[in-house]
């Protein structure tokens, strides 16, 4: 198809255009009216705010600070809000579009949005933090509610920082808002299981496509990239479970043992330590070269675009489980599903989170709220649904994983925006 070319716009980026490439496979194999793709390879709305906040030294700093909607044809706005000092807004913007894809593909009623503010959270105060993020909030309010653009954590943000969004909200609205955030406390409307929710969901679907494929997970050989709150939480699941997590890192680079690590104590050590490395249960490993380790499981857990065109031929892992959104470039999709390694998409592998952040939305809006064992259960349900789901159209349509995935999100919501109609 033969694609007119334009003045691109500020949130054209490398990652964006990721992300656009990906949609347009998919378009051109859904055949989809070129209207609608055309309105889906931008966002809705872009919003960039200056944040000026006042330091803990008396001097002002200016932040630049984002939230893009990418599509609300099924429902709400839905999505974290990212703290790290490389964001920009085309990264956002790409975030928010696999959003929309990710909501669709899982049958959530919501639609995809992403924020961030380009700081370093980890050079900042708690006090500059919290001035941070109220000021943050307050900028974007007229674009955010809990019917309108529901925000959440992500990278560099906790459920602290969600209380502050909350709390923030509600003093303009004049009383208690909990629905405007999910990955709240529980004491102030947050949901159980939520802290685990992403690392939880890739573990469920990586046990899936493990069994069949006949691994067994006693003793699988696990290597995960990012020991934040998804990789850790998915290392510290499989280590329970029996496989062996041979290797993990962070920003700084990691450690290797190929005799398994103790995810327990590493986690422990990291709480006061960044330097993995430093801990002495392994030997030091750099980021590349984990994910070049041979391995059965391989959990990408960090930032975009870290297998590509140059790597991809180097990964010898048998699954994998993309816990970070976009990880893996359009170039190294294709290298990987020609050597045989199955791979699990960005937005059905990490989707647990948006899932978990659905169910707490909903028990704000309903104030009442549900069991942990409940809430696992139904987050199991909804993964293994969206897998089988993700499988037929596979074998179907006789395409890679990717590319089915994102055939049946983005056909949802295509759906919805042709029976809704264009306004005016």
């Amino acid at each position: 198809m033969v694609r007119e070319r334009r003045e691109k716009p500020e949130y054209h980026t490398p990652i964006y255009e990721m992300a656009v490439r990906q949609f347009d496979i998919v378009s051109d194999r859904l055949d989809l009216d070129p209207n609608v793709a055309e309105r889906l390879r931008s966002p809705k709305c872009a919003f960039i705010v200056n944040i000026p906040i006042k330091m803990d030294n008396g001097r002002l700093s200016v932040f630049q600070g984002y939230r893009v909607q990418h599509n609300i044809a099924l429902g709400p706005a839905k999505g974290g809000t990212r703290y790290h000092q490389d964001i920009n807004l085309g990264e956002i913007t790409a975030l928010a579009m696999w959003m929309s894809w990710k909501c669709a593909l899982v049958g959530l009623p919501l639609g995809g949005a992403k924020g961030g503010i380009r700081c370093n959270p980890r050079e900042m105060s708690r006090g500059e933090l919290q001035r941070l993020t109220r000021r943050y909030t307050t900028e974007i309010f007229p674009l955010i509610g809990p019917e309108r653009d529901i925000p959440g954590p992500d990278v560099g943000t906790d459920e602290q920082t969600m209380a502050w969004i909350m709390d923030t909200y509600s003093m303009q609205i004049g009383y208690s808002v909990p629905g405007i955030a999910t990955g709240k406390p529980v004491n102030i409307g947050g949901s159980l299981g939520r802290s685990e929710a992403t690392g939880r969901g890739v573990v469920y679907v990586t046990s899936e496509v493990a069994r069949i494929l006949n691994i067994n997970l006693d003793g699988a050989e696990v290597a995960v990239q990012g020991f934040g709150n998804v990789g850790y939480v998915a290392a510290k699941i499989l280590h329970e479970m029996g496989c062996r997590v041979i290797a993990v890192s962070n920003s700084l680079g990691g450690v290797f043992n190929k005799k398994g690590l103790d995810i327990n104590k590493l986690h422990e050590f990291s709480k006061k330590n960044h330097i993995l490395s430093e801990s002495k249960y392994g030997d030091r490993i750099t980021n590349l070269e984990l994910l070049e380790l041979e391995c059965d499981i391989l959990i990408p857990a960090a930032l975009s675009a870290q297998i590509n065109g140059d790597n991809a031929t180097k990964i010898k892992c048998r699954i994998l489980a993309e816990g970070a959104n976009g990880p893996t470039t359009p170039e190294a999709d294709q290298i990987l599903t020609d050597r045989g390694i199955f791979i699990i998409p960005d937005i059905l592998a990490n989707s647990g989170g948006v899932i978990i952040s659905y169910f707490e939305w909903v028990q704000d809006l309903q104030n009442f709220f549900w069991k942990e064992k409940e809430i696992n259960e139904k987050l199991k349900d909804i993964l293994i649904n969206a897998f089988n789901n993700m499988m037929i159209m596979t074998k179907k349509e006789k395409v890679e994983n990717r590319t089915a995935a994102l055939m049946i999100g983005i056909k949802k919501i295509v759906d919805a925006m042709l029976i809704r109609g264009l306004y005016p």
